[in-house]
């Protein structure tokens, strides 16, 4: 069990898979998003690992029947502490156990390590400075969410200022943060959560997430009463988060009222560098990223090679591509309940929103990631 930490950690690692089967059990880990098969046991050794798992985690080890969570709290050799959560699920052949790994370092980057661009990073910041409202991060899991709000609130978090969160789970500690974890069992959910924030004093408020309708208003009463919250949803892209709000049942004048804007995020693969190389991109696949934006087509791109630091992948590390929607008076006046959803887009853009493809085809351009890593993540050119 320690050898398998001590290998995830050396090896960068955000996700550990244990999966019990029928003649050898699998270990797999996901580096960079990509999970890659590590290890096999047999079906006795990985049973009395994952009892192992259940006892750091202080979880039943009896009940095997049943999901459970847990966390785990660790070091690595060179004696950085690391946070683990764990969890369990029966399957046909024992527990399948899950162990997310947080590392505390990435809470500690600027928005530049994170891939903003400067002209990005300025609009975030003029975002997140305003005294009371609501500042949206949007993407499908694992596009790199809650790095990025960490990392804001560890920049907003001056002693001058109260900032409190609610989270499921809270994923990592972070001191200046006043942390409190959702609890449905004793019906402590985000919308009660919320409401007991309010009588904390705060000044910034995080939302883990967005999903139903009252968590949304009492988001929007936090906003409405002078704080800022800063939460998560889960959206393509920028637009379409006015939608789901609708669709979750705001008011579009409430929207109108508290909304500051809306980020949309997506994590590519970068290239190593260590071994890439430099190629030639296709005119028509530029064309098919960039249009209609005017983008020149870089004369060289990087180029995936493989050596031991990436696994022979190519590609070692990842980088944030992003999608900033600030909302103007122009934009606001769109906010109607049979509201259209791409004149909103097609608005946003005419007022200096650059999309996600255009944030990827730079980074290509600048020779950090690859077209054919981009187009598996971004999300279908809107006609």
């Amino acid at each position: 069990m320690d050898w398998l930490l001590q290998y995830a950690f050396s090896q960068r690692a955000s996700d550990i898979h244990l999966e019990p089967r029928r003649e050898q059990g699998n270990i797999r880990f996901r580096i960079d998003g990509v999970l890659n098969a590590i290890y096999q046991l047999p079906p006795s050794v990985m049973s009395a690992v994952a009892s192992r798992i259940k006892i750091l985690g202080r979880m039943d080890v009896a009940e095997k029947r049943r999901p459970q969570d847990g966390r785990i709290k660790t070091r690595t050799p060179a004696g950085r502490e690391i946070e683990l959560r764990l969890s369990t699920m029966p399957t046909a052949f024992g527990e399948k156990c899950v162990l997310r790994i947080f590392d505390p370092d990435t809470v500690t980057k600027n928005f530049g390590q994170l891939g903003f661009a400067p002209a990005e990073e300025t609009a975030w910041r003029a975002m997140i400075a305003r005294p009371h409202g609501i500042v949206l991060v949007t993407g499908p899991t694992g596009s790199g969410k809650t790095t990025t709000l960490y990392t804001t609130l560890k920049q907003l978090a001056v002693p001058e200022v109260n900032v409190c969160t609610v989270e499921d789970p809270i994923e990592m500690i972070v001191p200046e943060l006043n942390q409190m974890q959702v609890q449905p069992a004793i019906d402590l959910t985000f919308a009660q959560g919320i409401r007991t924030l309010l009588r904390q004093d705060p000044d910034i408020i995080m939302v883990g997430e967005i999903r139903d309708l009252e968590t949304a208003q009492m988001a929007v009463q936090a906003a409405l009463t002078g704080h800022l919250v800063l939460s998560t949803l889960h959206t393509n892209d920028a637009a379409s988060t006015i939608t789901r709000l609708l669709d979750l049942g705001v008011p579009y004048y409430l929207i109108q009222n508290v909304l500051i804007g809306v980020m949309a995020q997506r994590l590519v693969r970068t290239l190593c560098p260590h071994c890439k190389g430099t190629g030639q991109i296709d005119a028509a696949l530029w064309k098919s990223l960039v249009q209609p934006w005017p983008l020149p087509k870089p004369e060289t791109v990087g180029v995936p090679r493989g050596c031991p630091e990436c696994r022979n992948t190519g590609y070692l590390g990842r980088i944030g591509l992003y999608e900033l929607l600030t909302v103007t008076p122009e934009l606001r006046r769109l906010f109607r309940p049979d509201m259209d959803e791409d004149a909103l887009r097609r608005s946003a853009f005419d007022q200096g929103m650059r999309p996600l493809r255009v944030g990827a085809a730079l980074q290509i351009a600048a020779g950090l990631t690859t077209f054919e890593e981009v187009v598996q993540i971004l999300p279908p050119l809107a006609e």
